[in-house]
C-alpha cells in the first residue's frame, strides 16, 4: 500500500482479536455474583452465546484461538465458539471479573447510601475503593490480548470475559480514563468488541450486539 497509510503486523500473528462477553446469567434473585460459583447462563444466555459464535462465523471469520476466564458463565459461553470452530479453550486467569466487596448483595446506590457500613467502600470510585482498581485490571487484560495477539499465527483469537474487563480494555486502548460509570458501559450480554493491531498498536475496529433482540428483560447484574 502506498503513502502513509496505516499498515497490519502480519508476521505470525492474528489477525484480529474478538472479546466477547458471556450471555445472560440465571440469576432470579438478582445479586451481584462476581467470582462467585455455580452462576451459569441461563436459557436464554445459551441462546445469545451462540448468536454471538455464529456471528463470527457469519462475517466469514478464521478463528483459530481461544481463551477464556475461568468463571462458569464464561466457559458456558465459550462453548458454541468452541464446537463451531473446533477449537480447544485455553482458561486464561487474566481475564476474569474483578472482585468485588459487594460479591452475593444486591446493590443499588440508594440502598448502599443507607448502610453506613458500606460507605468505607464507596470512598474512591476513581480507583475503585470496593474491588480491583481499573488500573490492575487494564494490566492483566492487556497483557491477555498482547499474548492472545502473538500466539495466534493466524487467523482471529477469540478472549470470553466480562462486562468491566471489556469496558476498561476499550477505555485503555482508545486513550480514555479508565474511571467511568458502570450504568454508561457499552458492552451488552454477548456483545462482541474487536481490535486490530495497527504501526505496532492495537485498535478497536467493530462492536457488535448479535444477541440485541434477547437483551429487553434480560437479567444483567455482574461486577459494579
Amino acid at each position: 500500500m502506498a503513502g502513509n497509510r496505516l499498515q497490519r503486523t502480519e508476521l505470525m500473528t492474528a489477525t484480529r482479536v474478538h472479546l466477547i462477553r458471556h450471555g445472560e446469567v440465571h440469576n432470579p434473585d438478582g445479586i451481584l455474583y462476581g467470582r462467585l460459583p455455580n452462576f451459569g447462563l441461563s436459557e436464554r444466555g445459551h441462546k445469545m452465546a451462540r448468536l454471538a459464535a455464529e456471528e463470527l462465523a457469519s462475517q466469514g471469520r478464521s478463528v483459530t484461538s481461544l481463551r477464556v476466564s475461568p468463571l462458569q458463565r464464561t466457559r458456558e459461553s465459550a462453548a458454541p465458539v468452541q464446537e463451531i470452530f473446533g477449537l480447544q479453550p485455553v482458561i486464561d486467569d487474566r481475564v476474569i471479573e474483578p472482585h468485588n466487596f459487594f460479591e452475593g448483595k444486591k446493590v443499588s446506590l440508594k440502598a448502599l447510601i443507607r448502610k453506613p457500613a458500606m460507605w468505607w467502600q464507596l470512598r474512591n470510585p476513581m480507583r475503585p475503593s470496593w474491588g480491583e482498581p481499573f488500573v490492575s485490571v487494564r494490566g492483566r487484560m492487556l497483557a491477555a490480548i498482547e499474548e492472545a495477539w502473538s500466539s495466534t499465527e493466524t487467523g482471529d483469537a477469540v478472549i470470553v470475559s466480562h462486562q468491566m474487563p471489556i469496558w476498561v480494555t476499550h477505555l485503555a486502548i482508545g486513550g480514555h480514563k479508565l474511571f467511568h460509570n458502570p450504568k454508561l458501559r457499552r458492552c451488552a450480554l454477548s456483545s462482541i468488541t474487536s481490535f486490530e493491531k495497527i504501526d505496532g498498536k492495537f485498535v478497536e475496529v467493530d462492536y457488535r450486539e448479535p444477541a440485541a433482540a434477547l437483551l429487553v428483560g434480560a437479567i444483567d447484574v455482574g461486577a459494579v
